[in-house]
């Protein structure tokens, strides 16, 4: 047996075991993704989404403590966890309110940003977005379903570089796009398996690359609090936690001054995840498709109302947020989007070919000359 013969039979097994492993969820994280994708006109579609009334341009924004303020009428008993703004809907407030800062269940309210009126409670969980975004997420497994995933995607990877290496030098012997139909049902299936294996290659590498840097997302979070948040918040150790909060509005005018060319695109309560018991932590984006998806904190004293600190988000944040939008593809429009959903359902049929071409191994009838 020669040295390129056993390569191969290295190849071959890694890539048979690691397709096999992933196939079923990869699936899974397909078929789940592709509603996510058009996950806003779904919305519109089945009447969940929130508008806010038709009003002129030119009206006032109500201030922000009055906006907190319809959130705290509507919940007196819950506290701020985050309010946020999406980039093409800027007269709507979203306010998330729970039990406590960190609170797992919670409340959810948009309220006019112009009049400060409570307009609904958008509702996710339990609602078909709902269920394919925590099937896509975390298999409804919280941290270790993120992580199995991700192990499902690193599998990915290496069925691909492995399917790579030992398809390549097969297919240059067949012209692209050919499918040798008189070859039996099997070869025919290989042909088209190994065709758009060929056309989703490097969408299907990005997607599942990103994908694994997302199910990173929690750890690299909590990393980020125990660093560049410790370090920022290191003048406040030891002090009581406020009894009251000084005033968002204030605050708001204060981070905008200090970045007048960024835009809100979240604020993170005192307590929660992404501030500390001393601060709101301000979460600010440029408004250009990359820079939209690009954070910077500013840190503002929740007593005083004044900023304590802002930087830059470390590479390894920066790196989550960028891989994002690549991931779903929704940050060029509704031509990306509808690419995305192609190559999707392309990547759908190569995995169910896979399936299949696995399941049909004991009946393979070989002919003279016939290639793998």
């Amino acid at each position: 047996m020669t040295m390129k013969t056993i390569n191969v039979r290295r190849w071959a097994w890694v890539h048979k075991w690691t397709s096999l492993v992933c196939t079923v969820f990869m699936l899974l994280l397909c078929i789940t993704g592709l509603p996510l994708i058009y996950h806003h006109e779904i919305d519109h579609l089945l009447g969940n989404a929130i508008e806010a009334p038709v009003m002129p341009a030119a009206t006032p924004k109500a201030s922000l403590d009055d906006v907190i303020a319809a959130g705290k009428a509507l919940y007196p008993h819950k506290v701020m966890m985050f309010m946020s703004q999406e980039a093409d809907a800027r007269e709507i407030w979203y306010l998330t309110m729970g039990d406590t800062p960190t609170a797992e269940q919670f409340k959810s309210i948009a309220v006019d940003a112009r009049t400060a009126k409570v307009l609904g409670e958008p509702s996710f969980e339990g609602t078909f977005l709902g269920v394919m975004f925590h099937l896509h997420v975390d298999l409804y497994a919280g941290l270790w379903g993120k992580l199995f995933l991700g192990f499902m995607a690193l599998l990915l990877l290496v069925a691909i570089v492995s399917g790579v290496v030992l398809y390549a030098p097969f297919m240059r012997k067949l012209h692209f796009g050919e499918v040798r139909r008189s070859r039996g049902p099997r070869v025919k299936w290989l042909d088209l398996h190994n065709m758009l294996g060929i056309v989703t290659l490097t969408w299907l590498f990005v997607v599942g690359a990103t994908g694994m840097i997302n199910t990173w997302a929690d750890l690299l979070v909590k990393y980020y609090q125990y660093t560049e948040v410790a370090a920022m918040i290191a003048p406040y150790q030891g002090m009581p936690t406020p009894s009251k909060l000084g005033s968002m509005e204030k605050a708001m005018d204060n981070a905008m001054a200090a970045e007048p060319a960024m835009q809100v695109g979240f604020v993170a309560f005192p307590g929660t995840s992404f501030s500390s018991p001393h601060h709101y932590g301000i979460f600010m984006h440029g408004d250009q498709p990359l820079t939209s998806r690009l954070y910077k904190p500013v840190l503002v004293d929740a007593q005083t109302s004044e900023i304590t600190d802002r930087r830059e988000l470390p590479w390894y944040l920066t790196a989550l947020l960028v891989s994002q939008p690549l991931h779903f593809g929704d940050y060029g429009g509704g031509w990306l989007q509808f690419l995305w959903a192609l190559l999707d359902i392309a990547t759908i049929f190569v995995l169910g070919s896979g399936v299949y071409l696995w399941l049909r191994r004991g009946v393979r009838t070989t002919t003279p000359g016939e290639s793998p």
